[in-house]
């Protein structure tokens, strides 16, 4: 799943595409892609795209009608862009393409007057989505609630209150939604990594100095590559949105020697999560078997990315 440096560098490849052209027509491939009924996004034509903005691990829209398409890429879906073909030649003018076979993969595809803007979903599940509404205050309601990292105002005291507000897995923690925002598995991997913390340690058991090391962790690892991913983002769409890096420390590192001690990274898979770690820098040399973690898992983890992003939001989010 796209995470928040890679949503902010689709944001603002977007912004830099599309800001200012109006949309000219839409074409929707696959019935389950639209998840709202009150706005249809026919709506949107002829209006102008005046900003484009992150809620949480959603991509918005805005047209200059106050209207909005959220997106949800979820798992494996991705933007797509073609340009225009120069001065006079805008790619969206001309008329939609023949609806594709519904198992191509493409869901949608909205022609600009700057060029055409395709989203994609690899595989046979469809879990993207796309809500339209109206007013920027519904556009931002579709956001989780969790602590933005690296807002200049979060501190140390609101990741504190996230983190211990309820008593999970670091990972799970890092990963939910509603405590913080844009996170997913690779980056907590990455952030573990970095703070030395067992991914499996509890929420409310870490002390206050390994809290600390937690939280200064996750800002420099998603400053990082929001730096990183930004960088290349100025100049050229993004054409390769992965969870796996070859920059990486741990995530999709399984059973290559770890950069820092050279024990060999170790995973553990349920359901639809990943953990990756290092024994030696974050458990202590200990290498945990799937089973020996099957009930903790259970009975903190959901069993699907679904599940995750229907949590509930905490009291007061």
């Amino acid at each position: 799943m796209p995470e928040l440096p890679d949503i902010e560098a689709y944001r603002l490849a977007l912004d830099r595409v599309l800001r200012g052209h109006a949309l000219l027509w839409v074409q929707l491939n696959h019935p389950f892609l639209l998840r709202s009924v009150a706005v249809p996004p026919e709506a949107a034509l002829q209006s102008r795209v005046v900003g484009v903005h992150r809620y949480g691990k959603r991509i918005a829209l805005e047209f200059s009608d106050d209207l909005f398409y959220v997106f949800h890429l979820m798992i494996a879906g991705r933007f797509k862009w073609k340009p225009g073909g120069g001065p006079g030649k805008p790619a969206g003018a001309v008329a939609p393409p023949a609806r594709p076979n519904p198992k191509s993969g493409v869901l949608a595809r909205f022609g600009f007057e700057s060029g055409v803007l395709t989203l994609t979903e690899a595989g046979s599940r469809r879990r993207a989505g796309l809500h339209v509404v109206a007013g920027a205050a519904q556009a931002a309601a579709m956001s989780r609630g969790g602590v933005e990292l690296l807002d200049s105002g979060t501190t140390l005291a609101h990741f504190t209150a996230a983190l211990r507000g309820e008593n999970h897995t670091l990972k799970r923690a890092l990963t939910d939604p509603r405590l913080f925002s844009g996170i997913g598995n690779s980056y907590s991997d990455e952030i573990l990594f970095a703070a030395r913390l067992s991914p499996f340690s509890m929420s409310q058991s870490i002390s206050d100095a390994e809290t600390s090391r937690l939280f200064s962790a996750a800002v420099s690892v998603l400053q990082e590559w929001l730096d990183r991913l930004l960088a290349e983002a100025v100049t050229k769409f993004p054409t390769k949105v992965t969870a796996f890096r070859d920059e990486m420390h741990v995530h999709g590192k399984y059973n290559q020697p770890c950069d820092v001690c050279g024990t060999p990274i170790q995973r553990i898979r349920y359901a639809e999560n990943e953990c990756n770690y290092c024994p030696t820098c974050q458990t202590g040399g200990k290498v945990y078997a799937d089973r020996a973690l099957s009930r903790l898992l259970r009975s903190d983890w959901p069993r699907t990315v679904e599940e995750l992003e229907k949590l509930d939001r905490p009291p007061g989010a």
